[in-house]
């Protein structure tokens, strides 16, 4: 089968699935619809992967008429290598394109934020949503609240939408020594550490974790934070930690290669998310992997992973005062905190694991050809 890969940019989850694509038989093709002059991920494409030159990967943030262009090249390439399938996500830009293009069969995938916040910035961002996903063969999304947002939108055949969370290496995501001897280097042997690590936008309250780790600091001295990451917001984090002093319990390690962040998961003692919006966060459930309790925002894709008591914490989305309370209960009781992180081993073990959800992918793309 001939497939075209079509995503936003290059990023850790492009590199997971092109990765397991490789695996295949399938011919596939990457394309690009956009390339960040600081990219995402540093691993290479995957080897057998055929990555597509276009004027998208040679631009960033286009305006509208190169937007245009873009589609015209856009068909240019259809016509060039004629594809039995397209893979295309997020909905209002690459999947746009192929719909606009009335290409099928279209596997649409939502990467989360497309369908729960984006769909409704405006009249015309609803209508370019609604539009691709009436004229998408089938969609693929990582939980029930991008597929009950996708039916509020359309009424869509809920046959015709996969469900499956992304998933995470389970041989590189668990419990180990960690390998960096953070903790000796930094002389954190003896405190209960924080791990965050969403990029730096403003969509994951990065802002909001801030404030409610300066009141964590605060009230527990002895605390100590990670966070990883790049983005937009890094000048304010940088500026942040050093108007409040707080170089001293926070170490900021910036963008970590994918292969070292189980090494940094496992220094940490409790994850934190206060994202303002997500689908299956794959950030949670490499957390989760590796043994670790979490407190994440009160959102229906995080209900799907995390109950109150039994495996982590949840708080009011928005709420500083509700985070920091959640995380100096999580620092503090530690005997509840451990049985938390031993739950959610399990829980990634048994519903987490990329090898076995990945061929629910898979799968459509046979029902998908073979319809076609």
């Amino acid at each position: 089968m001939r497939v075209i890969y079509f995503s936003q940019d290059y990023t850790s989850h492009d590199h997971q699935f092109l990765a397991k694509l490789a695996q295949t038989p399938h011919e596939v093709w990457y394309l690009r619809f956009e390339a960040n002059p600081t990219p995402f991920e540093m691993r290479p494409i995957p080897s057998g992967i055929k990555v597509i030159d276009w004027m998208g990967s040679r631009t960033y943030k286009s305006q509208s008429w190169d937007k245009l262009k873009l589609f015209w090249d856009f068909r240019r390439i259809l016509r060039q290598i004629h594809p039995d399938l397209i893979h295309a996500g997020p909905v209002q830009s690459c999947g746009f394109f192929t719909a606009l293009a009335g290409f099928k069969p279209l596997l649409l995938m939502s990467w989360g934020s497309d369908i729960l916040t984006k769909a409704n910035k405006s009249l015309m961002w609803r209508w370019i949503t609604k539009f691709t996903i009436r004229r998408s063969s089938m969609i693929a999304c990582d939980c029930s609240a991008v597929r009950d947002g996708i039916m509020k939108l359309v009424n869509y055949p809920a046959d015709r939408i996969v469900e499956f969370p992304w998933g995470v290496d389970l041989s590189q995501f668990r419990p180990a020594l960690s390998q960096s001897r953070l903790r000796d280097r930094l002389g954190w042997q003896e405190n209960r550490i924080l791990i965050t690590n969403r990029a730096l936008e403003p969509i994951y309250g990065v802002e909001l974790f801030l404030e409610a780790a300066r009141k964590v600091i605060e009230k527990a001295p002895d605390s100590r934070i990670l966070m990883l990451g790049s983005g937009s917001l890094e000048p304010g984090v940088r500026t942040f930690i050093a108007r409040h002093n707080l170089e001293h319990a926070i170490h900021f390690a910036g963008r970590v290669p994918h292969n070292k962040l189980p090494d940094y998961l496992n220094e940490a003692d409790v994850y934190v998310s206060s994202s303002y919006s997500d689908g299956t966060s794959v950030s949670l459930l490499e957390a989760m992997a590796c043994k670790l309790p979490v407190v994440v925002t009160d959102l229906p894709s995080n209900r799907q992973w995390v109950a109150p008591d039994i495996n982590g914490w949840l708080f009011p989305s928005g709420d500083a005062e509700g985070l920091s309370s959640a995380i100096l209960e999580a620092l503090e009781q530690k005997d509840k905190a451990e049985i938390m992180g031993e739950t959610n081993m399990a829980v990634a073990r048994h519903k987490a694991d990329w090898d076995r959800n990945s061929a629910i992918l898979l799968k459509a793309y046979q029902q998908l050809a073979g319809g076609h």
